[in-house]
């Protein structure tokens, strides 16, 4: 008997045969599938996804299939005359593990899906349905009237695979490979890497959208669209930053059975504020000279009128399709929503293994930002294994980066919240179609999920990434290696820099003022110009990617039997060597920036890290190019500079300056 799995989409049940005869119970978008012949010492079983959910000959067939298990294996995609239009044997991930196969004409009839197990007998291959294409472009199923998308099912942990699967898909590109977009629907758009694009057959991935998500709108809307492709739960929690040394707290929480409720209400203030406001007096009535400040008329006597109270304010306007369901949910959410830690956060933090840090998984930057993972490399023959993710900068462009110090910041402060890896809290509907999210109790004791753990929590920073290097790379690892890795992550992190500070650069010469410099902690959380085009934030956190290079041979001594030392050398000799080679290794890896005068200017990352001081007051897009890189005063690179910030502002850039020299984030009053 196949195993019985509820998936998001109009999943299906099947009945297979030992010899593969297949016995469909109800109509199904996925399906799971296994081998059950009892030869099969360890049976497969795999999760298969067409798209799009009404397949017709008009547009290209794709399929996905997923399983647990990291088996081989062959994909294909089988014609109606019986002969093989597609193959694929690559296959992505862990866990999940994926394989992909799409046909770009498709001819109308029973197609069918085979996933040969390298190694494994005929009957030991899972076997799955036919999939049906239509010669005529099927009618697209509508959302019942008032709702942005109906909701079928509840998260599982297949449907939760899928969204890791397509996360990893979209994202997908080896891993030394610059990859990034200057807004988030390009990546979308590209029907190579979007599985689900056009899915619902209704062109809804043509819609022009303005929608620049930041780094904690990002996350929500990539699960809000793959909620929305596959008829799943979805909802988003109003909670505060965290302030006066308490953490983030959420306070309402709105879900897509509700899309009338999508934003909190006014606060109090505002609304006893319209509630008090004086009456407009009456408009007098005004003759032909009245028109021109003259009355034709002497003025009427005073007359005493009682106050009007105005009306309250109106309520945001509904919602009408999934773009504007998008822009209410980024109007709410923001980076503590994801830092909140309790029952009622959106988001659960997970164990510190490879099964738990999947595609998918949130990191929670304590200091205000937040990352996505999407791939995991695994360590191979040395070299170091990586998790790489992505995120969304201020300025509206996604950019994907490797995990390492320098991009996950870890301490725990109570007015931070909950830092770490977390999970999107799972959503179920119940029987009445009411929509409940999970407790962390219930999580952890789920047959589904099971991965609830507070491990983080107890954690020091130096635990974490300690942690966090054990699960990328079980094995003793290359220091050489090591410390190359770390080399060429900080040269990715300073490469993201030269394009933010460019689009700084070509912001400024088109204004004729100079860009509002905020107080205090607002400098690293704010809204506009200063937001999109400064860089405080991304400067503490380069300045803490230095110290991370510049302490690689002091942490090799701390952690040598992480690492696979040569016999007849001992752990000092090592550290030496390690000291040796970080200088020269520095100095060969280049980046190149535009200068205020539009001409080239190399620098070494060398020079990067021994400009570090120059770091802590480099992040005001008022400043020259030059300034912001540490060009030395009068030298040859500084010669273009033709722009400094107001005094007011260096003064304040001053006072600030400790808390990157400290590299102590402040906390908001």
């Amino acid at each position: 008997m196949l195993l019985a799995r509820r998936l998001a989409a109009a999943a299906a049940t099947l009945l297979l045969i030992a010899a593969g005869f297949l016995v469909p119970l109800f109509a199904t978008s996925a399906w799971s599938a296994t081998a059950v012949s009892d030869k099969c010492a360890n049976p497969v079983e795999v999760t298969v996804l067409p798209s799009p959910k009404a397949a017709w000959s008009g547009v290209p067939l794709r399929v996905m299939v997923i399983s647990e298990k990291p088996i081989e294996g062959v994909l294909s995609l089988i014609a109606p005359d019986g002969s093989v239009a597609a193959q694929s044997p690559d296959r992505h991930g862990g866990p999940p593990y994926a394989w992909f196969a799409e046909v770009s004409a498709p001819a109308a009839g029973a197609w069918r899906t085979t996933l040969t197990v390298n190694g494994a007998a005929a009957d030991c291959s899972p076997a799955t349905p036919e999939i049906t294409v239509s010669a005529r472009k099927p009618e697209p199923t509508r959302p019942p009237a008032g709702s942005i998308w109906q909701v079928r099912n509840s998260w599982d942990s297949t449907n939760e695979a899928l969204f890791s699967a397509w996360i990893e898909k979209l994202f997908d590109a080896p891993a030394d490979q610059n990859l990034d977009w200057k807004v988030w629907y390009e990546v979308l758009r590209d029907q190579s890497r979007n599985f689900l694009f056009n899915y619902l057959g209704r062109n809804e991935d043509i819609t022009q959208t303005s929608i620049r998500p930041d780094c904690a709108d990002f996350v929500y809307f990539l699960r809000a669209y793959f909620a929305f492709k596959m008829g799943l739960p979805f909802g988003y929690s109003n909670c505060s930053r965290g302030f006066g040394g308490k953490p983030p707290k959420c306070a309402q929480w709105f879900d897509i059975s509700h899309p009338d409720v999508t934003r909190p209400p006014p606060p109090p203030e505002q609304v006893a504020a319209a509630a008090t406001a004086p009456a407009a007096p009456p408009p007098q009535s005004k003759g032909f000279l009245g028109l021109f400040g003259r009355s034709s008329q002497p003025p009427a006597e005073q007359v005493d009128t009682p106050p009007v109270t105005p009306a309250p304010p109106k309520p945001p306007a509904r919602p009408t399709n999934f773009g504007e369901y998008l822009r209410d949910v980024g109007d709410v959410v923001h980076t503590g929503a994801v830092r909140a830690g309790d029952d009622s956060a959106d988001f659960y933090t997970v164990p510190l293994t490879q099964e738990a840090l999947r595609p998918g998984t949130v990191y929670a930057d304590p200091y205000g930002h937040v990352l996505m993972l999407v791939h995991r490399v695994p360590e191979a023959n040395g070299t170091p294994g990586v998790d790489l993710a992505v995120d969304a900068e201020p300025d509206g462009s996604i950019t994907r980066k490797r995990f390492w110090r320098g991009n996950f910041l870890f301490v725990h402060e109570p007015s931070l919240g909950s830092p770490g890896f977390k999970h999107f809290r799972p959503i179920m509907r119940e029987k009445n179609g009411a929509l409940r999210r999970l407790t962390n109790a219930e999580i952890g004791k789920h047959p589904q999920f099971g991965d609830f753990s507070a491990e983080q929590a107890n954690m020091s920073a130096e635990d974490f990434y300690d942690r966090m290097d054990d699960v990328m790379s079980p094995e003793p690892l290359d220091p050489s290696r090591a410390m190359s890795d770390a080399i060429t992550s900080l040269t990715e992190q300073v490469k993201t820099r030269v394009t933010s500070v460019e689009n700084g650069r070509k912001y400024q010469a088109k204004q004729a003022g100079d860009t509002t410099m905020p107080d205090g902690a607002s400098i690293f959380e704010t809204t506009g110009a200063w937001e999109d085009f400064s860089t405080p934030a991304r400067d503490f956190r380069l300045l803490i990617a230095i110290d991370v290079v510049r302490n690689f041979p002091d942490r090799f001594a701390r952690r040598s039997d992480r690492y696979a030392i040569p016999a007849g050398k001992s752990a000092a000799d090592l550290k030496n060597e390690l000291q040796g080679v970080l200088a020269s290794e520095l100095a060969s890896r280049k980046v190149t920036y535009t200068r205020s005068d539009g001409s080239q200017w190399t620098l070494s990352i060398k020079d990067v890290v021994d400009r570090a001081i120059d770091f802590e007051m480099a992040y005001n897009p008022n400043d020259c190019v030059e300034l912001r890189w540490g060009a030395p005063e009068n030298s040859e690179e500084a010669s273009t500079c033709k722009r400094h910030a107001p005094q007011a502002q260096r003064a304040k850039m001053s006072n600030y300056r400790a808390w990157f020299r400290e590299r102590h984030w402040p906390a908001h009053a």
